[in-house]
């Protein structure tokens, strides 16, 4: 479950592409996913597997994130900025976008907000004290089954934005997005063949 080539990713017919042009790709990962059945939409897999949250990951994995939380409630680093409505990347929604998605923008995702779900591709948002990031995933299909990609964009807020991202890399490319994605796969597994 590799962190993978934003070359590969960027050749992706995505809309996040042009709607995240101008904010940095911090990374991304992809993991493979046999084909159980023809004809799975990603939208339709996460309808069935996006129950449990953080309580689906490893105990070490889910452990560190609710050490990250408590932390975050501790230094109030969950508040969004005054300012967050007016510069949420949902504001560059066209009404295209809004017709096309299947979850209303702004509706809960864990941590996050929806700003769009398409059939194969969905951008959900965060925005806090310590970072404004969203989080692309997309489905594509491959000659084996399919590839389910995950890629992180970070926009700093402050100066504190590169300093926090550097502390929390290590986590989250050596437990995290691993035990993320060793989840999916195993969703993936329960959730694609009925």
């Amino acid at each position: 479950m590799p962190q993978i080539s934003p070359a590969e990713f960027h050749a992706l017919p995505l809309r996040v592409h042009a709607f995240l042009a101008d904010v940095p790709l911090h990374d991304v990962w992809a993991v493979d996913l046999p084909a159980r059945r023809d004809r799975i939409t990603l939208s339709e897999f996460l309808q069935r597997s996006n129950r449990g949250g953080i309580a689906k990951l490893p105990p070490a994995s889910r452990a560190l994130l609710r050490f990250r939380l408590l932390l975050g409630r501790i230094f109030a680093l969950e508040a969004e900025p005054k300012d967050a409505a007016t510069v949420s990347f949902a504001n560059r929604l066209t009404p295209e976008d809004r017709a096309r998605s299947l979850l209303a923008p702004g509706t809960p995702e864990g941590l996050f907000r929806v700003l769009y779900r398409f059939e194969n591709e969905q951008l959900v948002e965060l925005h806090n004290r310590t970072v404004h990031a969203a989080a692309a995933s997309a489905l594509a299909k491959t000659p084996a089954g399919y590839r389910f990609y995950f890629a992180v964009y970070v926009r700093p807020t402050t100066w504190v934005t590169p300093l926090y991202m550097r502390l929390i890399d290590p986590f989250r490319k050596w437990l995290i997005y691993p035990a993320m994605l060793k989840t999916i796969r195993a969703a993936w597994d329960r959730n694609s063949v009925s």
